[in-house]
């Protein structure tokens, strides 16, 4: 798309060729010459280099020549003008957008870091999107990149593999990476650089291969996951119990959903912390608490109501995006549901 306004630089082009166009065609209508012949006067008298002439001139040619310098030099220079502009402004607004993408990351906080934009780091992207979830794609490849950037996202062209990428990114205020690159060496390779980094961070990485598991483990990978694993799963969840999928897709997928599926960490100042899960689920308005993941790392699934919950605990909870953000404190609590007894 040109930069230029009016179409500068497709007027700078079309003058240049009609002078090309009028010089050759005036020194064989005026000169008898043959094509060729004329179309090189014509290039020498435009270039000024100034071989000699091809043939001598009459005097008509010799001011049909005068003319064709005068003419051809101003074209020359618009021309000259539009193209060093042209090559300008685009290093330029490449230049400010890249400052502005930039700009922009260091602003993120608490965000997703997605290390290549391949088909599995595409759907993540989507996803985060449809969350209203800020994340960053590292990608060096350039049809992948572009697309991304035609996706809307935040873009780093980079090595996924590089301090320098990751740093960029802002992996030190970031909550998690994604390693979604195709290639199961690279995805490890990014696993090591990014717990290097940050020791506490979360890493998610998809591997292909069945032996790059052990291998994501001892590079630092919190979950592992296998795309066509997952697939074979879903296939035969969907033939056994598609109810529940359907259930799941209904929670997790739709953008108008009216329930929410979530796993919220349990800070000092939660509205649950210190109490039971019943009392937790009453002070919410209601929200469905399904596991507790204590700090030792234990996973109660399907808590008692008695089940106490302390601060730096996990909870998988179902319900209403307020009855949510309530749980997390950071929303005004629905009304209280009333205790059964």
């Amino acid at each position: 798309m040109s930069v230029f306004p009016n179409g500068r630089f497709t007027i700078a082009i079309s003058g240049l060729v009609a002078v090309f166009v009028i010089g050759t065609l005036g020194y064989m209508l005026i000169e008898d010459w043959s094509f060729l012949d004329s179309l090189f006067m014509t290039a020498e008298t435009l270039s000024t280099v100034g071989y000699g002439q091809v043939h001598p001139l009459s005097d008509t040619g010799k001011i049909f020549t005068i003319g064709l310098i005068i003419s051809g030099i101003g074209v020359m220079f618009y021309t000259a003008t539009a193209i060093v502009q042209y090559v300008a402004e685009g290093q330029f607004r490449n230049t400010l957008g890249r400052r502005r993408v930039k700009e922009k990351i260091k602003k993120l906080h608490d965000h997703f870091i997605i290390c290549g934009y391949g088909r599995v780091g595409q759907e993540v992207a989507s996803y985060f999107k449809s969350e209203g979830v800020p994340f960053v794609v590292i990608e060096l490849r350039r049809e992948p990149l572009d697309r991304a950037i035609k996706d809307g996202c935040l873009c780093i062209e980079g090595d996924v593999t590089s301090d320098d990428a990751l740093n960029e990114a802002g992996i030190e205020k970031a909550r998690a990476i994604i390693a979604a690159v195709g290639n199961d060496v690279d995805n490890v390779y990014v696993t090591l650089s990014a717990r290097e980094k940050r020791r506490n961070i979360f890493i998610a990485a998809r591997a292909s291969a069945e032996d790059s598991e052990r291998k994501l483990k001892r590079a630092g990978a919190d979950r592992i996951i296998f795309p066509e694993r997952l697939g074979g799963r879903r296939l035969a969840m969907l033939a056994l119990r598609p109810l529940v999928v359907d259930f799941v897709d209904t929670t997790m997928d739709s953008r108008d959903r009216k329930l929410s599926l979530e796993d919220i960490r349990v800070s000092a100042d939660s509205p649950i912390a210190g109490r039971t899960v019943g009392e937790g689920q009453r002070c919410c308005g209601g929200a469905t608490i399904l596991a507790v993941k204590k700090k030792d790392g234990s996973l109660i699934a399907n808590p008692s109501v008695e089940t106490f919950i302390e601060p730096g605990d996990e909870v998988v909870a179902i319900g209403t995006k307020e009855q949510m953000r309530a749980l997390e404190g950071s929303g005004k609590p629905p009304p209280p549901v009333p205790n059964a007894s």
